[in-house]
Protein backbone atom coordinates (compact mmCIF):
# COMPACT_ATOMS: atom_id res chain seq x y z
CA UNK A 1 0.00 0.00 0.00
CA UNK A 2 2.99 2.50 0.97
CA UNK A 3 6.95 1.99 0.54
CA UNK A 4 8.78 1.16 3.20
CA UNK A 5 10.63 4.20 2.97
CA UNK A 6 7.14 6.07 3.93
CA UNK A 7 6.58 3.67 6.38
CA UNK A 8 9.91 4.46 7.99
CA UNK A 9 8.93 8.13 8.17
CA UNK A 10 5.42 7.53 9.49
CA UNK A 11 6.91 5.18 12.19
CA UNK A 12 9.95 7.49 13.64
CA UNK A 13 6.94 10.57 13.62
CA UNK A 14 4.81 7.97 16.29
CA UNK A 15 8.07 7.45 17.96
CA UNK A 16 8.88 11.48 18.17
CA UNK A 17 7.92 11.72 21.92
CA UNK A 18 9.69 8.75 23.39
CA UNK A 19 6.93 6.08 22.46
CA UNK A 20 8.94 2.57 22.81
CA UNK A 21 6.64 1.20 20.21
CA UNK A 22 4.72 2.20 16.91
CA UNK A 23 2.77 1.11 14.55
CA UNK A 24 0.95 1.66 11.24
CA UNK A 25 -2.36 -0.06 10.22
CA UNK A 26 -4.21 0.21 6.60
CA UNK A 27 -7.26 -1.12 4.71
CA UNK A 28 -8.86 -1.11 1.77
CA UNK A 29 -11.70 -3.34 1.80
CA UNK A 30 -15.40 -2.86 -0.55
CA UNK A 31 -18.85 -5.05 0.18
CA UNK A 32 -21.94 -5.47 -1.40
CA UNK A 33 -25.65 -6.42 0.24
CA UNK A 34 -28.49 -7.23 -1.46
CA UNK A 35 -31.73 -7.70 0.95
CA UNK A 36 -34.89 -8.92 0.13
CA UNK A 37 -38.64 -8.79 2.18
CA UNK A 38 -41.37 -10.97 1.16
CA UNK A 39 -39.79 -11.52 -2.35
CA UNK A 40 -38.91 -8.09 -3.07
CA UNK A 41 -35.91 -6.56 -3.39
CA UNK A 42 -35.31 -4.29 -0.43
CA UNK A 43 -32.42 -2.73 -0.39
CA UNK A 44 -28.66 -2.76 -2.90
CA UNK A 45 -25.89 -1.12 -1.45
CA UNK A 46 -22.24 -1.58 -2.90
CA UNK A 47 -19.64 0.34 -0.47
CA UNK A 48 -15.42 1.19 -0.24
CA UNK A 49 -14.29 1.75 3.01
CA UNK A 50 -10.65 3.39 2.95
CA UNK A 51 -8.35 4.51 5.72
CA UNK A 52 -5.22 4.07 8.43
CA UNK A 53 -4.71 3.99 12.40
CA UNK A 54 -1.28 4.55 14.07
CA UNK A 55 -0.77 3.48 17.27
CA UNK A 56 2.29 4.40 19.92
CA UNK A 57 2.87 2.38 22.88
CA UNK A 58 4.99 3.62 26.42
CA UNK A 59 5.13 0.41 28.42
CA UNK A 60 1.67 -0.12 28.36
CA UNK A 61 0.05 3.18 28.09
CA UNK A 62 -1.52 2.87 24.24
CA UNK A 63 -2.05 5.91 22.24
CA UNK A 64 -4.14 5.67 19.11
CA UNK A 65 -4.97 8.11 15.80
CA UNK A 66 -6.75 7.36 12.79
CA UNK A 67 -7.44 9.31 9.54
CA UNK A 68 -9.38 8.73 6.17
CA UNK A 69 -6.83 10.37 3.99
CA UNK A 70 -3.80 7.98 3.19
CA UNK A 71 -1.37 10.02 1.50
CA UNK A 72 1.71 10.48 3.28
CA UNK A 73 1.55 14.39 4.45
CA UNK A 74 -2.03 12.82 6.20
CA UNK A 75 -0.54 9.32 7.47
CA UNK A 76 2.67 11.66 9.27
CA UNK A 77 0.49 14.08 10.68
CA UNK A 78 -1.91 11.28 12.01
CA UNK A 79 1.20 9.65 13.21
CA UNK A 80 2.02 12.95 14.82
CA UNK A 81 -1.19 13.54 16.73
CA UNK A 82 -0.65 10.05 18.32
CA UNK A 83 2.69 11.38 19.50
CA UNK A 84 1.37 14.46 21.05
CA UNK A 85 -0.35 12.71 23.77
CA UNK A 86 3.00 11.46 25.30
CA UNK A 87 5.86 13.51 26.56
CA UNK A 88 9.37 13.04 26.33
CA UNK A 89 11.95 12.97 22.87
CA UNK A 90 12.35 9.95 20.96
CA UNK A 91 15.10 9.31 18.27
CA UNK A 92 14.60 8.21 14.71
CA UNK A 93 16.60 5.00 13.38
CA UNK A 94 16.26 2.94 10.47
CA UNK A 95 13.47 -0.02 10.30
CA UNK A 96 14.79 -3.45 8.83
CA UNK A 97 11.33 -4.50 7.33
CA UNK A 98 10.51 -8.33 7.04
CA UNK A 99 7.92 -8.50 4.35
CA UNK A 100 5.28 -10.88 4.53
CA UNK A 101 2.41 -12.10 2.50
CA UNK A 102 -0.41 -13.78 3.65
CA UNK A 103 -4.19 -14.90 2.33
CA UNK A 104 -5.66 -15.85 -0.90
CA UNK A 105 -6.94 -14.01 -3.53
CA UNK A 106 -10.79 -15.11 -3.71
CA UNK A 107 -11.89 -17.19 -6.78
CA UNK A 108 -14.66 -15.02 -7.04
CA UNK A 109 -14.17 -11.57 -5.87
CA UNK A 110 -17.17 -9.29 -4.61
CA UNK A 111 -16.45 -6.97 -7.24
CA UNK A 112 -17.04 -9.07 -9.66
CA UNK A 113 -20.76 -10.23 -9.32
CA UNK A 114 -23.36 -8.40 -10.49
CA UNK A 115 -26.56 -7.94 -8.51
CA UNK A 116 -28.73 -10.19 -10.85
CA UNK A 117 -26.75 -13.28 -9.21
CA UNK A 118 -27.13 -12.15 -5.48
CA UNK A 119 -30.86 -11.15 -6.14
CA UNK A 120 -31.37 -15.00 -8.40
CA UNK A 121 -30.25 -16.65 -5.08
CA UNK A 122 -31.99 -14.79 -2.59
CA UNK A 123 -35.43 -15.48 -4.68
CA UNK A 124 -34.43 -19.04 -4.57
CA UNK A 125 -34.20 -19.19 -0.83
CA UNK A 126 -37.60 -16.90 -0.39
CA UNK A 127 -39.64 -19.39 -2.56
CA UNK A 128 -37.85 -22.31 -0.71
CA UNK A 129 -39.13 -21.36 2.56
CA UNK A 130 -42.75 -20.16 1.44
CA UNK A 131 -42.83 -23.60 0.12
CA UNK A 132 -42.58 -25.35 4.01
CA UNK A 133 -45.85 -24.28 5.36
CA UNK A 134 -49.17 -22.03 4.55
CA UNK A 135 -48.82 -20.82 7.78
CA UNK A 136 -45.29 -18.64 6.35
CA UNK A 137 -46.25 -15.18 6.31
CA UNK A 138 -42.97 -13.30 5.99
CA UNK A 139 -39.53 -14.29 5.02
CA UNK A 140 -36.45 -11.74 4.71
CA UNK A 141 -33.74 -12.73 2.99
CA UNK A 142 -30.41 -10.72 2.73
CA UNK A 143 -26.82 -11.58 0.68
CA UNK A 144 -23.57 -9.83 2.04
CA UNK A 145 -20.11 -10.50 0.65
CA UNK A 146 -17.42 -8.40 1.44
CA UNK A 147 -13.25 -8.31 0.79
CA UNK A 148 -10.72 -6.40 2.85
CA UNK A 149 -6.84 -5.95 2.27
CA UNK A 150 -4.90 -4.94 5.17
CA UNK A 151 -1.26 -3.83 5.91
CA UNK A 152 0.07 -3.76 9.24
CA UNK A 153 4.11 -2.55 9.97
CA UNK A 154 5.78 -1.73 12.81
CA UNK A 155 8.85 -0.31 14.61
CA UNK A 156 9.79 -3.74 15.53
CA UNK A 157 10.33 -4.73 11.63
CA UNK A 158 6.94 -6.51 11.22
CA UNK A 159 5.44 -5.61 7.72
CA UNK A 160 2.50 -8.28 7.16
CA UNK A 161 -0.17 -8.05 4.32
CA UNK A 162 -3.55 -10.18 4.65
CA UNK A 163 -6.54 -10.80 2.28
CA UNK A 164 -9.86 -10.91 3.96
CA UNK A 165 -12.69 -12.25 1.81
CA UNK A 166 -16.33 -12.99 3.17
CA UNK A 167 -19.68 -14.08 2.22
CA UNK A 168 -22.77 -14.29 4.21
CA UNK A 169 -26.54 -15.55 3.38
CA UNK A 170 -29.01 -14.97 6.06
CA UNK A 171 -32.72 -15.93 6.07
CA UNK A 172 -35.12 -15.41 8.63
CA UNK A 173 -38.84 -16.74 8.11
CA UNK A 174 -42.27 -15.64 10.33
CA UNK A 175 -44.46 -17.90 10.77
CA UNK A 176 -48.28 -17.42 12.25
CA UNK A 177 -51.01 -19.02 13.34
CA UNK A 178 -53.11 -15.94 13.11
CA UNK A 179 -52.64 -15.03 16.77
CA UNK A 180 -49.31 -15.81 17.28
CA UNK A 181 -46.15 -15.14 15.52
CA UNK A 182 -42.91 -17.11 15.56
CA UNK A 183 -39.46 -16.85 13.89
CA UNK A 184 -37.03 -19.16 12.65
CA UNK A 185 -33.15 -18.31 10.83
CA UNK A 186 -30.25 -19.42 9.54
CA UNK A 187 -27.00 -17.08 8.79
CA UNK A 188 -23.79 -19.49 7.59
CA UNK A 189 -21.35 -17.56 5.92
CA UNK A 190 -17.33 -18.85 5.33
CA UNK A 191 -13.76 -16.80 4.77
CA UNK A 192 -13.96 -17.05 1.27
CA UNK A 193 -15.28 -14.93 -1.94
CA UNK A 194 -18.72 -15.57 -3.83
CA UNK A 195 -17.58 -19.21 -4.73
CA UNK A 196 -19.01 -19.98 -0.94
CA UNK A 197 -22.47 -19.75 -2.74
CA UNK A 198 -21.60 -22.71 -5.22
CA UNK A 199 -20.83 -24.67 -1.63
CA UNK A 200 -24.31 -23.42 -0.07
CA UNK A 201 -27.49 -24.78 -0.35
CA UNK A 202 -29.50 -21.96 -0.26
CA UNK A 203 -33.02 -23.71 -0.78
CA UNK A 204 -32.07 -26.09 2.15
CA UNK A 205 -30.96 -23.53 4.28
CA UNK A 206 -34.06 -21.83 4.31
CA UNK A 207 -36.05 -24.23 4.03
CA UNK A 208 -34.61 -25.44 7.34
CA UNK A 209 -35.07 -21.77 8.91
CA UNK A 210 -38.75 -22.08 8.12
CA UNK A 211 -39.55 -25.83 9.49
CA UNK A 212 -37.91 -23.90 12.78
CA UNK A 213 -40.11 -20.91 12.67
CA UNK A 214 -43.13 -23.59 12.21
CA UNK A 215 -42.32 -25.80 15.28
CA UNK A 216 -41.69 -23.04 17.45
CA UNK A 217 -45.08 -22.07 16.31
CA UNK A 218 -46.76 -24.79 17.97
CA UNK A 219 -44.24 -25.58 20.77
CA UNK A 220 -45.09 -25.58 24.31
CA UNK A 221 -44.18 -23.58 27.19
CA UNK A 222 -40.22 -24.68 28.69
CA UNK A 223 -39.98 -26.39 31.86
CA UNK A 224 -37.69 -24.18 33.92
CA UNK A 225 -34.86 -25.70 36.12
CA UNK A 226 -31.30 -26.59 36.27
CA UNK A 227 -31.21 -29.73 34.18
CA UNK A 228 -28.94 -31.66 31.66
CA UNK A 229 -28.34 -29.80 28.29
CA UNK A 230 -27.50 -31.69 25.10
CA UNK A 231 -26.40 -29.28 22.54
CA UNK A 232 -26.07 -30.32 18.95
CA UNK A 233 -23.31 -30.76 17.14
CA UNK A 234 -21.94 -27.60 15.09
CA UNK A 235 -23.40 -25.15 18.34
CA UNK A 236 -20.00 -26.53 20.54
CA UNK A 237 -18.43 -22.97 19.80
CA UNK A 238 -21.31 -21.05 20.93
CA UNK A 239 -21.57 -22.08 24.18
CA UNK A 240 -17.76 -21.46 24.31
CA UNK A 241 -17.47 -18.54 23.14
CA UNK A 242 -20.45 -17.73 25.86
CA UNK A 243 -19.29 -19.86 29.07
CA UNK A 244 -15.53 -18.70 28.81
CA UNK A 245 -13.73 -17.06 25.08
CA UNK A 246 -14.35 -13.89 26.11
CA UNK A 247 -13.26 -14.03 29.31
CA UNK A 248 -10.03 -16.15 28.58
CA UNK A 249 -9.09 -12.80 26.12
CA UNK A 250 -6.39 -10.32 27.06
CA UNK A 251 -8.38 -7.10 27.00
CA UNK A 252 -10.43 -8.67 30.27
CA UNK A 253 -8.00 -10.87 31.94
CA UNK A 254 -5.23 -8.14 31.72
CA UNK A 255 -7.56 -5.50 34.02
CA UNK A 256 -8.28 -8.12 36.01
CA UNK A 257 -11.69 -8.63 34.85
CA UNK A 258 -11.70 -11.89 34.34
CA UNK A 259 -12.81 -15.07 36.52
CA UNK A 260 -9.88 -17.28 35.00
CA UNK A 261 -6.84 -14.63 36.11
CA UNK A 262 -4.33 -16.29 37.63
CA UNK A 263 -5.27 -19.84 36.75
CA UNK A 264 -2.86 -21.11 33.98
CA UNK A 265 -2.45 -24.24 34.84
CA UNK A 266 -5.52 -25.22 36.96
CA UNK A 267 -8.36 -26.62 36.51
CA UNK A 268 -11.29 -24.47 35.06
CA UNK A 269 -13.62 -27.04 33.52
CA UNK A 270 -14.59 -30.74 33.84
CA UNK A 271 -11.81 -33.37 32.68
CA UNK A 272 -13.31 -33.89 29.38
CA UNK A 273 -13.42 -30.32 28.01
CA UNK A 274 -10.68 -29.62 25.85
CA UNK A 275 -10.85 -26.19 23.84
CA UNK A 276 -9.41 -25.00 21.15
CA UNK A 277 -9.17 -21.36 19.10
CA UNK A 278 -8.15 -22.05 15.54
CA UNK A 279 -7.58 -19.18 13.47
CA UNK A 280 -5.97 -21.67 10.54
CA UNK A 281 -8.92 -23.39 9.33
CA UNK A 282 -9.46 -22.67 5.56
CA UNK A 283 -12.56 -21.14 4.50
CA UNK A 284 -13.53 -20.74 8.25
CA UNK A 285 -15.66 -17.31 8.75
CA UNK A 286 -13.10 -16.51 11.65
CA UNK A 287 -9.94 -17.72 9.92
CA UNK A 288 -7.27 -14.74 9.32
CA UNK A 289 -3.66 -15.16 7.77
CA UNK A 290 -2.27 -13.01 10.04
CA UNK A 291 -3.87 -10.59 13.16
CA UNK A 292 -4.34 -7.38 13.38
CA UNK A 293 -1.16 -6.80 14.94
CA UNK A 294 0.89 -8.78 11.98
CA UNK A 295 1.30 -12.00 14.09
CA UNK A 296 0.68 -15.12 12.36
CA UNK A 297 -2.64 -16.50 13.02
CA UNK A 298 -2.28 -20.04 14.77
CA UNK A 299 -4.18 -23.48 15.97
CA UNK A 300 -4.13 -22.82 20.24
CA UNK A 301 -5.37 -25.29 22.60
CA UNK A 302 -7.06 -22.95 25.89
CA UNK A 303 -8.29 -25.92 27.79
CA UNK A 304 -7.14 -29.24 27.75
CA UNK A 305 -8.63 -32.01 29.78
CA UNK A 306 -10.18 -29.21 32.08
CA UNK A 307 -6.86 -27.79 32.47
CA UNK A 308 -6.52 -23.90 31.60
CA UNK A 309 -3.18 -23.79 28.94
CA UNK A 310 -3.54 -20.20 27.26
CA UNK A 311 -4.99 -17.22 27.38
CA UNK A 312 -5.74 -15.23 24.10
CA UNK A 313 -3.17 -11.91 23.81
CA UNK A 314 -2.93 -9.05 21.81
CA UNK A 315 0.71 -6.61 22.29
CA UNK A 316 -1.05 -4.62 24.98
CA UNK A 317 -2.55 -7.35 27.16
CA UNK A 318 1.20 -9.24 26.39
CA UNK A 319 2.78 -6.22 28.22
CA UNK A 320 0.60 -6.24 31.27
CA UNK A 321 0.66 -10.14 31.69
CA UNK A 322 3.97 -10.50 30.97
CA UNK A 323 3.11 -13.57 28.19
CA UNK A 324 3.43 -14.06 24.51
CA UNK A 325 1.16 -12.90 21.83
CA UNK A 326 -0.91 -15.25 20.63
CA UNK A 327 -2.00 -13.92 16.97
CA UNK A 328 -5.51 -12.84 18.17
CA UNK A 329 -5.40 -9.06 18.03
CA UNK A 330 -8.46 -7.42 15.89
CA UNK A 331 -9.93 -4.21 15.38
CA UNK A 332 -13.65 -3.29 14.21
CA UNK A 333 -11.95 -1.35 11.35
CA UNK A 334 -9.36 1.12 11.00
CA UNK A 335 -10.71 3.29 13.52
CA UNK A 336 -10.05 1.21 16.41
CA UNK A 337 -7.15 0.18 18.06
CA UNK A 338 -6.72 -3.36 18.17
CA UNK A 339 -7.40 -5.48 20.95
CA UNK A 340 -7.79 -9.52 21.79
CA UNK A 341 -10.45 -11.55 20.19
CA UNK A 342 -11.31 -15.29 19.64
CA UNK A 343 -10.91 -16.52 15.69
CA UNK A 344 -12.76 -20.00 15.63
CA UNK A 345 -13.53 -21.67 18.56
CA UNK A 346 -14.80 -25.14 18.90
CA UNK A 347 -14.77 -28.32 22.04
CA UNK A 348 -12.50 -31.09 20.83
CA UNK A 349 -13.90 -34.39 19.88
CA UNK A 350 -14.35 -36.69 23.17
CA UNK A 351 -15.09 -40.44 23.75
CA UNK A 352 -18.68 -40.58 24.85
CA UNK A 353 -21.75 -41.93 22.39
CA UNK A 354 -24.02 -39.21 21.33
CA UNK A 355 -27.14 -41.22 21.12
CA UNK A 356 -25.94 -42.46 24.96
CA UNK A 357 -26.18 -39.26 26.11
CA UNK A 358 -29.29 -38.37 25.04
CA UNK A 359 -30.95 -41.95 26.18
CA UNK A 360 -29.79 -41.37 29.51
CA UNK A 361 -30.28 -37.92 30.28
CA UNK A 362 -33.63 -38.03 31.40
CA UNK A 363 -35.35 -35.01 32.10
CA UNK A 364 -33.55 -32.51 30.17
CA UNK A 365 -33.20 -30.19 27.01
CA UNK A 366 -31.53 -31.67 23.50
CA UNK A 367 -30.71 -27.95 21.79
CA UNK A 368 -30.73 -28.45 18.51
CA UNK A 369 -29.86 -24.66 17.66
CA UNK A 370 -28.42 -21.75 19.76
CA UNK A 371 -28.69 -18.02 18.97
CA UNK A 372 -26.88 -15.09 20.66
CA UNK A 373 -25.80 -15.07 24.15
CA UNK A 374 -23.88 -12.76 26.80
CA UNK A 375 -21.06 -13.19 29.41
CA UNK A 376 -20.60 -11.43 32.70
CA UNK A 377 -16.26 -12.54 31.94
CA UNK A 378 -16.04 -11.12 35.98
CA UNK A 379 -18.05 -13.87 37.28
CA UNK A 380 -18.33 -16.18 34.51
CA UNK A 381 -21.94 -16.36 34.03
CA UNK A 382 -23.28 -16.84 31.09
CA UNK A 383 -26.92 -17.12 29.06
CA UNK A 384 -27.60 -18.06 25.45
CA UNK A 385 -31.33 -18.29 23.65
CA UNK A 386 -32.39 -21.60 22.44
CA UNK A 387 -33.95 -21.15 19.43
CA UNK A 388 -35.35 -24.65 18.59
CA UNK A 389 -34.95 -26.78 21.51
CA UNK A 390 -36.98 -30.23 22.24
CA UNK A 391 -37.60 -31.58 25.92
CA UNK A 392 -36.75 -35.23 27.12
CA UNK A 393 -34.72 -38.22 26.04
CA UNK A 394 -36.71 -38.89 23.23
CA UNK A 395 -35.44 -35.78 21.32
CA UNK A 396 -36.90 -35.42 17.55
CA UNK A 397 -40.07 -38.00 18.48
CA UNK A 398 -40.80 -35.96 21.57
CA UNK A 399 -43.23 -33.23 21.93
CA UNK A 400 -40.90 -30.40 20.53
CA UNK A 401 -39.60 -26.36 21.31
CA UNK A 402 -39.03 -25.07 24.27
CA UNK A 403 -38.75 -21.46 24.04
CA UNK A 404 -36.25 -20.83 26.14
CA UNK A 405 -33.13 -19.55 27.84
CA UNK A 406 -29.99 -21.48 29.47
CA UNK A 407 -27.79 -20.45 31.22
CA UNK A 408 -24.70 -21.27 33.83
CA UNK A 409 -21.37 -21.59 34.82
CA UNK A 410 -18.09 -22.45 32.95
CA UNK A 411 -17.99 -25.33 31.00
CA UNK A 412 -18.64 -27.67 33.57
CA UNK A 413 -17.95 -27.70 37.19
CA UNK A 414 -14.73 -29.87 37.97
CA UNK A 415 -16.07 -31.23 40.94
CA UNK A 416 -19.86 -32.05 39.89
CA UNK A 417 -20.98 -34.59 37.73
CA UNK A 418 -19.21 -34.99 34.49
CA UNK A 419 -20.51 -33.62 31.39
CA UNK A 420 -19.57 -35.44 28.11
CA UNK A 421 -18.32 -34.65 25.06
CA UNK A 422 -18.65 -36.36 21.65
CA UNK A 423 -16.50 -38.62 19.64
CA UNK A 424 -16.91 -36.78 16.57
CA UNK A 425 -16.11 -32.95 17.00
CA UNK A 426 -19.69 -32.45 15.26
CA UNK A 427 -21.38 -34.54 17.44
CA UNK A 428 -23.11 -33.30 20.50
CA UNK A 429 -22.12 -32.92 24.03
CA UNK A 430 -23.81 -32.30 27.46
CA UNK A 431 -23.67 -30.45 30.82
CA UNK A 432 -26.24 -29.37 33.55
CA UNK A 433 -27.06 -26.04 32.54
CA UNK A 434 -29.96 -23.87 34.19
CA UNK A 435 -32.91 -23.40 31.76
CA UNK A 436 -35.28 -20.58 32.14
CA UNK A 437 -38.19 -19.87 30.56
CA UNK A 438 -38.59 -17.17 27.98
CA UNK A 439 -41.06 -14.11 28.52
CA UNK A 440 -44.09 -15.24 26.28
CA UNK A 441 -44.77 -12.93 23.70
CA UNK A 442 -47.85 -12.87 21.27
CA UNK A 443 -47.42 -11.08 18.00
CA UNK A 444 -49.92 -10.77 15.04
CA UNK A 445 -48.31 -11.31 11.44
CA UNK A 446 -48.44 -7.38 11.39
CA UNK A 447 -45.56 -7.36 13.79
CA UNK A 448 -43.07 -9.75 12.79
CA UNK A 449 -39.69 -10.10 15.04
CA UNK A 450 -36.19 -8.51 13.27
CA UNK A 451 -35.40 -10.00 10.04
CA UNK A 452 -31.93 -10.94 8.83
CA UNK A 453 -31.68 -7.00 8.11
CA UNK A 454 -31.16 -6.01 11.30
CA UNK A 455 -29.09 -9.54 12.43
CA UNK A 456 -24.79 -8.44 13.72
Amino acid sequence: MISQSVAERVLNAAGETGGDFAELYMENGCSSRVSMRGGVVENAAYSESCGAGVRVLKGTRQVYAYTAETSEEALIATARAAAAALDGVGEGREIAFAATAYGATAQIPTGSVKNDRRIALLRDGTNAAKAVSSEIVQVSAQIQDSHKDVFICNSNGVWATDKRPSARYYISVAASDGTEMQTGGEGPGRGMGFETFDQFDVAAISEAAARRAVTMLHAPECPAGAVPVVIDGGFGGVIFHEACGHSLEATAVSKGNSEFCGMLGKPIAAPCVTAIDDGTIPGAWGSIGCDDEGTPSARRVLIENGILCSYMMDLLGSRRMGLPVTGNSRRQDYSFAPTSRMTNTYIAAGSDDEEAMIRTMGDGLFAKAMGGGSVNPLTGEFNFSVSEGYWGEKRRDSHTGPRCHAGGQRLGDPDEDRPCRPRDVDGAGRLRIDVRQRPHQRRTAAHPRQSADGRR
